[in-house]
């Protein structure tokens, strides 16, 4: 521990990613990375922006925000752009819930919430999931403090309905609601249509699962004018130039290839359904996921020995040694031939 630490930084305990393995032959389902390439499109429009690397980006991504605006059949004015979902999280901490205010999440979600609870000073109300891992819906409607919410959440993969984050949002009028749909495209209803009669409400989404550029670092949110300003505020406090030419120029090629989105997406969510069955005729306990992941548990074998073994096959899955969940596996849904490998070697390791 260096002395020249702050004491924010001295008591902080940071997010840890999933493994990014050096090797090349592990099959790698611990991260939730679409096992997709992105659209040709994209590589294309990529290609073509680095005649222009010499100059800066655009600080406002209007392009791209006008692009995103297009699909969701919003204006510009309502979509602000950053450098991945994570760092338009953290925005989002500073502009609405720092000085003073509350925030509200589930005890099992997205562990960036608590972290950047921790870093930015703000008070957490942490709520527990039901038995099932479902969202208390009730406890969130108390109108106490803001509320960030994943849908579907992590790592459990189940959705709320969108009548349920309504009730959420309009229960909530004098705060900020944030719903985290980073796999919403994999089987849920955006509540960007909400928008419009709600202006305490901010969606936020990322180019990362569904669209395949994790690796370009593309987030957005969506919400009312008065809620993207002050993301704005903060941004250009803070780093005026998030998103580099590349970055910008490939997420919008990606968000107007709706044709090629649309067949990867049903690829995924396929395949998650086979997946799910097969793990059931196993034996293993399987939420309902709506997500691009299975959590998955089994009675006779724990989970960080299937962690393990899996490893041990050049499988890489993701455990989390956390209360409640230290009995299970997050496994994200890969191509087809890659699940039936996940599969077998399962098999093998149950009846071993």
């Amino acid at each position: 521990m260096s002395n020249y630490w702050s004491p924010i930084v001295r008591t902080i305990h940071p997010y840890v990613p999933g493994e990014q393995p050096k090797g090349l032959d592990f099959i790698k389902l611990n991260t939730n990375e679409n096992p997709y390439p992105p659209s040709p499109t994209v590589l294309q429009a990529i290609k073509e922006a680095l005649n222009d690397i010499r100059k800066y980006p655009d600080p406002e991504g209007y392009a791209l925000r006008k692009a995103i605006g297009e699909y969701y059949g919003v204006s510009h004015n309502n979509v602000f752009v950053g450098n991945g979902s994570d760092e338009i999280l953290a925005l989002s901490f500073m502009a609405f819930f720092m000085g003073g205010r509350k925030v509200l999440f589930p005890d099992i979600t997205y562990t960036f919430y608590e972290v950047y609870s921790h870093l930015f000073g703000v008070d957490a109300i942490v709520i527990p999931l039901m038995e099932d891992f479902c969202i208390d819906v009730q406890s969130y409607c108390k109108n106490i403090g803001g509320v960030i919410i994943a849908n579907p959440n992590a790592p459990t993969g189940i959705l709320l309905t969108h009548e349920e984050i309504e009730r959420i949002v309009s229960t909530n009028q004098d705060n900020v609601v944030i719903i985290d749909e980073a796999y919403i495209d994999f089987g849920g209803e955006s509540a960007v249509g909400l928008i419009d009669k709600y202006d305490n409400l901010l969606v936020i989404q990322t180019f990362s699962k569904s669209r395949s550029l994790a690796g370009l670092r593309v987030g957005f949110a969506i919400g009312d004018v008065a809620l993207i300003e002050g993301l704005m505020r903060v941004k250009d406090s803070f780093n005026s130039y998030p998103l580099d030419r590349l970055a910008l120029a490939g997420a919008e090629a990606s968000i107007k290839d709706r044709e090629y989105f649309e067949t990867t997406r049903q690829k995924i969510i396929s395949t998650r359904q086979w997946a799910y069955e097969k793990l059931l005729r196993l034996g293993f306990s399987v939420t309902k996921s709506m997500s691009n992941f299975l959590f998955v548990s089994h009675d006779a074998l724990n989970a960080q020995t299937i962690c393990d073994a899996l490893r041990q096959r050049k499988i890489l899955v993701r455990y989390f040694k956390r209360p409640r969940i230290d009995n299970h596996i997050r496994i994200t849904v890969g191509k087809m031939d890659e699940m039936e490998i996940l599969i077998d070697a399962l098999k093998d390791i149950l009846n071993r």
